[in-house]
């Protein structure tokens, strides 16, 4: 039994060594038609080729014992080609259909759909069967327009792009396999074009139309659209199709005035800005594309000018007309009413259409006068203030924005002051003159008439207009003009002998001080409310010291009493 099964074995392994040296001697099996492997196959594949497409590939020329007869890529050139149109060799043809961008296929093609029994020349033998290793790099069609995949749209879209627009936008362009040929992120400056009229390769004229600032697209072109049969003569080649990332940054029309949006007005609008007012306004600057450059917050300080004198850049002269204290606004400004062509350098780019976010503080003209309303008046108004009366008012002060600046609630005490002293801006002076105790009023007081232009640290910003709430709690009747002591009655023949008290024939200061205190404390004087007495004494004796000796002789008193009798204690304040 052991016998028997050694014997077929060995009959086995005896036929397998003959069929094995039959299979290595046998002559090639012909081809009957093309065989092809895919050695590499993209994950997407957009496109593939078809009968009447143009192609452009590289490829490696083998005969099957691996010998090279032909290569594109010893000529540094692609293989371009319309496919099924008899340019090719049969097998290659039909290879070709199917293939997409970057697949790689060994194609191998029998004798009959090659060069057949008459073989081509000394390169190729009759009746060779040829191996192709081919890479497609691109492929178009002669009836292919551009295409365009958007792959982002902003939820905002107010304008889209149309012929004679001005663009500026970033772009990648490669070529159909991916190849970089050119990018202005590379170059950190957008590309910045007319639209529509030529200035641009036709399929990307076509290619931006449509377009929102902010959104982002493909847009793939056939040579016919892009650089024609020679391309650019460096890294695009002759019959490439292109594909350029787009994202569009800024959109403007060279016809474009500024556009006004947002706007929230205040009730009520008393009045609006006019050409030659001044205007504190806080604001944010950014490009179309949402880019920051600037704003006043970031300072903590307001932008103040004069509109409509040209103090601005001509689009913020005409976007600040007719706004209202406290209304907000958004500024869309073309380039050639900004900073034009060539921008301002680092922060905004050239032809950059700019949006401002305005907020407006307050505003004021230089011919405005102190605006006052009563907003309570007692019934019994018997006397009003006037120049030189001595005032005990209450206020609160702020800003037009609302902004709080001072109190005398606070502090639980009037402001006291004597009216046409200069002790207050010139504006509260207007403010307080004829009222009556017990008014109110609302003052509005322009900064020429308030704090001026650089206002008062920490308190009051530069060139800010004024509100204050003011009530008059209390007057003191002051003395007439230019004068800082009166009599209440008839003045003395024998003044000089009153005053001289030790009889030495001249006053002293301290006579004289407590002479004058004691007619003011006996009521037959009167002394210049709100002011020091001591010192407002002082200046009476000054005056009467002609010759500044720091006493004032008999001949010096009369000297002074041959004047009007009442004019003797007249000063200058």
């Amino acid at each position: 039994m052991a016998v028997k099964m050694t014997q077929c074995v060995h009959r086995v392994l005896y036929l397998s060594v003959l069929v094995a040296f039959a299979a290595c001697n046998a002559p090639p099996v012909p081809l009957d038609d093309i065989i092809i492997e895919k050695t590499f196959v993209p994950e997407q594949c957009g496109r593939a080729v078809k009968v009447g497409d143009y192609v452009r590939y590289h490829y490696n020329g083998m005969f099957p014992d691996g010998k090279k007869f032909d290569s594109s890529y010893d000529r540094g050139s692609t293989y371009n080609v319309y496919v099924g149109k008899k340019q090719l060799i049969e097998g290659m043809d039909r290879a070709l259909v199917g293939m997409c961008v970057n697949e790689r296929r060994l194609v191998k093609i029998p004798p009959q759909l090659a060069y057949g029994k008459q073989g081509y020349g000394d390169i190729i033998p009759p009746d060779s069967i040829l191996h192709f290793d081919v890479l497609l790099l691109d492929v178009w069609n002669p009836e292919d327009g551009v295409q365009i995949n958007t792959y982002y749209t902003p939820p905002i879209c107010s304008r889209k792009v149309e012929v004679s627009d001005y663009v500026r936008y970033h772009y990648n362009g490669t070529l159909l396999d991916g190849t970089l040929f050119d990018s202005s992120h590379t170059r950190l400056r957008t590309y910045d074009t007319y639209v529509g009229i030529g200035w641009l390769i036709a399929g990307m004229d076509q290619g931006l139309l449509g377009m929102c600032v902010g959104e982002r697209r493909i847009i793939t072109m056939p040579p016919s659209l892009g650089y024609g049969e020679n391309g650019d003569g460096s890294d695009i080649p002759g019959q490439a199709s292109l594909v350029f990332d787009v994202v569009l940054l800024d959109l403007h029309n060279p016809r474009d005035s500024i556009t006004v949006t947002n706007q929230q007005v205040p009730e009520p609008c008393t009045r609006k800005t006019v050409a030659g007012d001044f205007v504190r306004y806080h604001y944010n600057g950014s490009l179309l594309d949402g880019t920051f450059f600037d704003s006043s917050y970031s300072r903590n300080r307001t932008y103040d000018t004069y509109v409509g004198r040209g103090y601005v850049i001509a689009g913020m002269d005409e976007g600040l007309i007719g706004v209202c204290i406290g209304e907000r606004r958004t500024i869309t400004i073309p380039p050639h009413l900004a900073y034009g062509e060539e921008g301002t350098g680092t922060k905004i780019p050239g032809s950059a259409v700019l949006v401002f976010d305005v907020h407006i503080i307050d505003f004021h003209n230089p011919s405005d006068s102190t605006e006052i309303t009563v907003t309570y008046k007692p019934e019994v108004c018997d006397k009003q203030t006037k120049k030189g009366d001595f005032v005990k008012y209450h206020y609160n002060a702020s800003l037009m924005d609302g902004s709080p600046i001072d109190s005398t609630y606070n502090y639980g005490k009037t402001y006291n002051i004597v009216l046409g002293a200069n002790q207050v801006v010139p504006g509260m002076e207007d403010g307080l003159k004829d009222m009556c105790v017990g008014e109110r009023r609302h003052l509005v007081i322009p900064p020429h008439l308030g704090y001026g232009e650089m206002g008062v640290t920490d308190e009051v910003p530069g060139s800010a207009v004024l509100l204050f709430d003011i009530e008059l709690m209390e007057v003191e009747e002051g003395l007439p003009e230019g004068y800082m002591f009166i009599w209440n009655e008839d003045v003395s023949p024998d003044l000089f002998t009153e005053m001289d008290v030790d009889q030495n024939k001249q006053v002293e200061p301290s006579e004289f001080t407590d002479y004058i205190m004691r007619q003011v404390t006996e009521g037959k004087g009167r002394l210049a409310p709100g002011f020091d007495p001591y010192r407002i004494i002082d200046n009476m004796f000054s005056n009467q010291d002609r010759n500044g000796d720091g006493k004032i002789t008999e001949a010096e008193f009369k000297l002074k009493a041959d004047e009007d009798q009442r004019k003797i204690w007249e000063l200058n304040v």
